[in-house]
């Protein structure tokens, strides 16, 4: 029996499809993607141990940039622009490899539970949401649609850490256990920074008027944020070497140096 009211709906669904202009499985494509590299960047993430011939690591990383420059290009209509993109993230590659093995370090050295850098690579969520992070911020940084997003987006999937790739994030990054991590997009985190789970960066307000302004904290270098912190504002600044106890909540700035008492509250920041 004609059912017109369905008929209409499945007309709508088609009418989406058909309008629809992004990639298919664009997910799943910049998921694939992101595999691709850290296993070019790290043995451990290899599908082949024995894979060290010259000619197959430059295969993989041809691979890389070819998938990387299709995207793009899929996503913008212009080839040109998404070679220009490719070329200046793959330029980005090498200091990239560094900053990662120096997060693991930096992991491994603060965790007593860690045995060794090889299994922060290979078993710690936090340098799976890092890595994502530094392969992703520079592909915003020039402002290539979607694909950043998804990149960071894949790492929130498995390890429950939000790393929005627009924030700045400085060297020898470390985070422990890590789940519940959120940091914003306009977050800006300095060297030798140490965040354990449920920290948030957050926003003070959240209004689309705001885009555009810096709405997230600036964490200075050195500093240590214990679980389930809350640090919101644009104007916030967490000052260099201090330590924020778990379950604090600021919205205001702290000196350099300070210590804040596990839940307490702005005014309760005290030097030691």
């Amino acid at each position: 029996m004609p059912d017109p009211a369905l008929d209409a709906f499945l007309d709508r669904l088609r009418a989406d499809r058909a309008a629809y202009r992004l990639p298919p499985r664009l997910h799943e494509q910049v998921r694939d993607w992101v595999r691709s590299v850290l296993a070019l960047l790290f043995p451990h993430a290899a599908p082949d141990a024995t894979g060290c011939d010259p000619a197959r690591v430059r295969d993989e990383y041809d691979a890389v940039c070819a998938t990387l420059e299709r995207l793009v290009a899929s996503l913008t209509d212009d080839r040109t622009h998404a070679a220009t993109v490719t070329a200046t993230w793959a330029a980005t590659l090498p200091a990239t490899r560094d900053r990662l093995f120096a997060d693991a370090d930096a992991t491994w050295r603060m965790d007593p539970a860690a045995t060794s850098v090889d299994e922060v690579i290979v078993a710690y969520p936090g340098f799976l949401a890092i890595a994502c992070h530094r392969l992703a911020h520079p592909l915003y940084s020039l402002r290539v649609p979607i694909v950043p997003r998804l990149v960071t987006e894949w790492a929130h999937e498995r390890t429950g850490i939000d790393l929005h790739p627009g924030a700045v994030i400085g060297e020898r990054f470390a985070i422990d256990h890590g789940t519940g991590i959120v940091v914003g997009e306009t977050a800006t985190i300095g060297d030798d920074v140490r965040l354990y789970q449920g920290v948030t960066l957050g926003a003070l307000r959240v209004e689309k008027s705001m885009a555009a302004a810096k709405r997230h904290p600036t964490i200075e270098d050195g500093v240590v944020i214990y679980a389930n912190a809350t640090i919101l504002g644009g104007d916030t600044v967490i000052g260099a070497r201090s330590v924020i106890g778990g379950n604090s909540w600021l919205t205001r700035s702290v000196a350099a140096g300070s210590f804040v008492p596990g839940g307490q509250r702005d005014e309760r920041a005290e030097r030691p």
